[in-house]
């Protein structure tokens, strides 16, 4: 399927429309000018004005990274459009569906389910045929052997007495398949569940994830962008949360 970097995009839930990447013009609903002006004020001039088209992180990033935070956070009401900005910022139907198949497992079955629905009529819409999704059982990534033996190894000898099950699952379901399906860049795979640790206000879930996203090659100019994208749709209390885990893992790298 073919797609656009012009888009019809969604932000804070309100409709905007985007020439391109670098120039996102916006219409909102006049109720939102009735009722809180200087809201309005904000998302033109600040969120769809500047956020969006800041390149330290690309509009493609941004579309997913905000679909991330919306299915994470149950947001069925705008998720559509959200999506259908994504397809016209350049991700694949294929990516949209293992984004929330990925997402299941780190924000919930029935946040997924919800994306899938609010995903469908988008894709009806467009044509997206069966043969545009990801295979079942495809030809996996190579696994980096060691550095999942070591994770395995900490994550059973730190949790094997609490429940087996969840180690069990977490190394044949997750680490052994989810990870490795090639529908979705390792980056991107990282990328979205950093995305919804954040959007969750799971801040200590991030330092594995970061560190992994950034080995997958995230920059450090990406992450900070990411955080700036999110405070607009997680808030800023959960972005401050996300904050001192970033600045640690950042400087850890540098070392």
């Amino acid at each position: 399927m073919k797609t656009r970097l012009a888009a019809s995009a969604l932000a804070l839930g309100f409709a905007a429309t985007a020439g391109s990447a670098q120039d996102l013009g916006t219409t909102l609903p006049d109720a939102v000018g009735q009722v809180a002006p200087k809201l309005e004020a904000y998302a033109q001039d600040d969120l769809f004005g500047s956020v969006w088209t800041d390149e330290a992180l690309s509009m493609r990033d941004r579309a997913l990274v905000t679909v991330a935070a919306k299915i994470t956070r149950h947001e069925t009401g705008s998720l559509s459009e959200h999506i259908a900005l994504a397809l016209d910022a350049g991700v694949t139907p294929a990516e949209i569906s293992e984004t929330i198949t990925h997402l299941a497992f780190y924000t919930g079955w029935g946040n997924a389910v919800a994306a899938a629905e609010a995903a469908a009529p988008v894709y009806e819409e467009r044509g997206v045929t069966e043969d545009d999704l990801p295979a079942l059982d495809p030809e996996l990534l190579p696994l980096d052997q060691e550095s999942e033996d070591a994770r395995q190894e900490n994550v059973q000898s730190t949790y094997g007495d609490v429940s087996q099950g969840v180690v069990d699952n977490t190394e044949q379901l997750l680490f052994l398949d989810l990870w490795l399906r090639p529908a979705l860049e390792p980056r991107d795979r990282s990328l979205v569940t950093v995305a919804g640790l954040i959007a969750a206000g799971q801040p200590e879930q991030m330092t594995f994830h970061l560190n992994r996203a950034m080995d997958n090659g995230l920059t450090q100019e990406e992450a900070g962008a990411m955080l700036s994208h999110l405070a607009f749709y997680a808030g800023w209390p959960r972005v401050f949360s996300a904050m001192p885990v970033a600045a640690d893992v950042f400087e850890s790298r540098s070392e």
